[in-house]
Parts: C-alpha cells; structure tokens; sequence
C-alpha cells in the first residue's frame, strides 16, 4: 500500500481522485511506522486490524472507524486474512470548512469510533463511508465530486461527535453547549485567519464575550488543547506548508508564521517536529 516511502514520511499518490486516495485492503501485510500530510481513515470490513499510535495498540473490529491526523506517526498490523477500507485525504480538503479546527484538534492523536456503540451519529459515520466504496466501484457520473461531498459530511459529523462527546448535556444545557461550539468555532476562525499577526490574547477573549479564566477552560474544552497550543499548531501548519510550497527564506517562512525572532521560530519548530525548518522542507521535497 505504501508507493513511496522516505524515512518515515509516506508519500501519497492521489491518482484516481484529486485530493484522495481509496484503498480496499485485503493483503496479509504490516506497515511499518510511516506518517504523511494526509488525514487517513481506516474501517475493517472483514476480521480485525491493529493501529499502533504513540505506543498504544488500537483493536479495530469489523464496523470500527479510526481517524489518523496529518503528521501523527502509526505503525499497521494486518491478520493473516482480513480487508480493510483504508481513505487517505489531502488536508487541504478540511480548509474548506469553516471553523472546522476546533473539532480537528480532537482528533488527535487519533479519535477512534466503535461499531458497539450503536446509535445514529455512529451508524451514520459507517454509512457515509460505504458510500464512498460504492461510488469508487461504480465510478458514475460525477464521482469524484461525490466522494468528495460524502467525506465532507463524514469529517463534520466525526467532529460532531468528538465534541459533544462526554458533555453528558440535555435540554437547555444541550442549546449552551451547542451556542458554545458555535463560538468557538469563530474564534478557531478567527484564530486562523490572524495567526500570523502579532494576536493579542485579550482580543480574542474579548471576542467570546466570556471572563478570562473561563476562556481558557472552555477553549480546552472544545478544542482539546489550550490557546497557545492551538495557535502555535496553527502558525507551524502554516510554516509548513510555505516550507514545501515555496522557496521562501527561513526566516521570512518565520515572520509570516508569526514569530518576531528566527531563533524561537527555530526553537519552537524543532520541539514540535523533532527537526529544523530547513531538514524538514529537504526530507519534504526530496
């Protein structure tokens, strides 16, 4: 399955459809720990499959749905017979959603849907994606634009769930939480759209109409991570994607991410990927 692999950094070929790639698994075949830019899906149709993250083992079951985010390294373990959808979609595709952010974050470092919890979000989930198994064998009219539609609807649902997951609100405080995620996905908007400016925190706590204090504990909430995690993930998906796309000076990469000083765009880049902006961008373009 894996075409291209450099290091540890797959390479993914979207052949077939602009912006994803569709694989119907049955090879008796492990994988060893790979990552890519793209976000992957994997659903077991038939026995089991092991997803190693962050050293955990995940059982996936027939039904089962995981979602590996862009960038998390997973090891794959496949039974001596078996097969699996495995849908890896470019990241690029989640941009187009508005305040989707907030829910992205919680997927990570995987967010993992069982078959066993049989209620209607769930068996939605599952639905979707044999949709796009059909679509991909029927190849009809339009197909392309369909998968592409029907994975949208997965990736909103899926983040649906992950945040109302827990929140253990009905009635009334079922409408706060949702007039909560509502906001938060503005300010995750927001975030994003001014990430590379010099943010002022106040701002943005004055955007959500609530005390500081209880800012910080919401955002955590919602997003998963605390505010300043959340805008440096943001500034460094940026950098990122300037490292590959352009030819743009380190340094210049820096400033338009965000960071007034080199050295802590240097510092702060090599924390969160385990190397500099300049062996990232050569281990990405080799």
């Amino acid at each position: 399955m894996i075409e291209e692999l450099h290091g540890t950094k797959e390479i993914v070929h979207h052949d077939q459809f602009e912006g994803f790639k569709i694989h119907m698994n049955a090879k008796h075949e492990d994988y060893p720990a790979h990552w890519h830019s793209d976000i992957e899906i994997i659903m077991p149709l038939k026995s089991t499959y092991n997803v190693m993250i962050d050293n955990v083992t995940h059982i996936l079951n027939e039904g089962d749905i995981i979602i590996i985010p862009s960038g998390e390294m997973h090891t794959l373990t496949s039974p001596p017979v078996g097969e699996r959808l495995i849908l890896q979609v470019e990241h690029f595709i989640l941009r187009e959603v508005n305040g989707f952010d907030a829910a992205y974050s919680r997927f990570f470092p995987c967010a993992i849907f069982k078959k066993d919890e049989e209620n209607d979000e769930y068996k939605s989930l599952r639905s979707l994606l044999h949709k796009i198994i059909r679509e991909q064998e029927n190849m009809n009219i339009l197909c392309g634009a369909s998968i592409h539609a029907l994975a949208l609807s997965f990736f909103v649902e899926a983040g649906r769930i992950c945040l109302m997951q827990n929140s253990g609100n009905t009635g009334s405080n079922h409408q706060r939480q949702q007039s909560y995620i509502d906001t938060f996905f503005n300010i995750c908007k927001y975030i994003n759209e001014h990430c590379s400016e010099d943010l002022s925190l106040d701002s943005v706590v004055k955007l959500s109409g609530f005390s500081k204090s209880h800012f910080f504990r919401l955002f955590k909430d919602f997003t998963g991570t605390t505010y300043y995690e959340y805008l440096q993930k943001k500034r460094m998906s940026n950098a990122e994607l300037m490292l590959i796309d352009t030819s743009d000076s380190v340094a210049n990469i820096a400033m338009k991410s965000g960071y007034n000083s080199l050295a802590t765009f240097n510092r702060v880049f090599k924390e969160s990927h385990n190397c500099t902006p300049t062996e990232y961008r050569r281990m990405a373009t080799e």
